[in-house]
């Protein structure tokens, strides 16, 4: 039998920094008529978590292409203990869409059980986004990065044109968006898990340090840009990727990962401009983040840090109105 999900502090090496595992499933949707997995309608189904950024991405990507229809999800419980994700059962009254009994395997409490449907031999982690092959009762893939980067053009010739024209890395941004992408990915996305999940002092200054000139090289950037969004005024990939770390940061990880140096609301003015434009203004980033799930999962699943479980109650409210500053910056003004 496969391990159960480990500790996430293990994940720390001998010099206490956090580890990132790779994740095992990298197979992708395609176009092409004679694909190992094509794009469908009704055959694939999305296993994903509120609480997750990584998970938040591929929810992000399926609404602003337009692919609900291509694919249904299941959000899991924000509880994640020793058997990892679990799905939500009957009883349970969480918000958010589709937090419910796994819809595809009757039966199934956990994520893992999927995961052992497919390999009973399975020992790596049980992770989401988690995208599913119901024909083939096969993962595809668990690596968000590239789950994203198949919505983005292999159901193109299945959808209207408002949705087709949506292109989310674009050629004359490509290089720009890697580049981007390379230290917000490695210096805040994963950065504040790095932070967080450190396990000695000399790990956590220097993650916690790297994390906060990333966000300062994140507001230059944001200072210079010609329109609402990162590269002027086009949403790009790099909109969809640091919106589900900033989107979190003064909910849980100021306090919850001690990345307190500074906080977006009051810290941050251009980055706090750009979340709440996202926030508020388009309903692809709005709707699908649950304050609710982000702040009971880390608070209350990661019991090594917060032993007893207690889920502070701000800051408040979870996210600023468009036109509104915290006391402070309007005094400042």
């Amino acid at each position: 039998m496969a391990n159960a999900q480990k500790d996430i502090l293990s994940w720390a090496d001998k010099s206490g920094e956090f580890k990132r595992q790779q994740s095992s499933f990298r197979d992708w949707i395609s176009s092409k008529p004679d694909a190992e997995f094509p794009a469908e309608k009704g055959r694939y189904h999305l296993y994903v978590s509120y609480a997750c950024p990584w998970a938040h991405r591929a929810l992000i990507v399926r609404k602003l292409k337009g692919l609900e229809e291509y694919f249904p999800y299941t959000s899991v419980h924000w509880e994640m203990l020793e058997k990892g994700w679990r799905f939500a059962t009957k009883s349970d009254n969480e918000p958010g869409e589709e937090v419910t009994p796994d819809p595809v395997h009757e039966g199934f409490t956990h994520l893992r059980d999927v995961y052992f449907s497919v390999n009973k031999d399975y020992e790596g982690r049980f992770t989401v986004p988690t995208l599913y092959d119901k024909k083939q009762k096969r993962i595809v893939s668990n690596e968000s990065s590239e789950i994203i980067r198949m919505m983005y053009t292999e159901f193109d010739h299945l959808l209207d044109d408002k949705y087709k024209s949506l292109d989310l890395l674009p050629k004359d941004l490509k290089d720009k968006i890697e580049e981007t992408n390379e230290w917000t990915y490695n210096d805040i996305n994963n950065g504040v898990y790095k932070s967080g999940f450190a396990t000695s002092q000399d790990a956590y200054e220097k993650a916690v340090t790297t994390l906060f000139k990333s966000l300062d090289r994140a507001e230059a950037d944001l200072a210079k840009s010609s329109g609402p969004f990162y590269f002027g005024d086009r949403i790009t990939e790099q909109d969809v990727r640091l919106y589900t770390t900033i989107i979190r940061f003064d909910a849980v990880y100021v306090q919850h990962f001690k990345t307190n140096l500074r906080d977006i609301r009051s810290g941050y003015p251009n980055l706090h401009k750009w979340v709440r434009n996202l926030y508020w203004n388009h309903p692809a980033f709005g709707t699908t983040t649950e304050f609710t799930h982000i702040k009971k999962h880390y608070t209350k699943s990661h019991k090594q840090i917060n032993p007893h479980s207690i889920t502070p109650l701000g800051p408040v409210p979870d996210i600023l109105p468009v036109d509104e500053e915290v006391a402070a910056v309007k005094a400042s003004k």
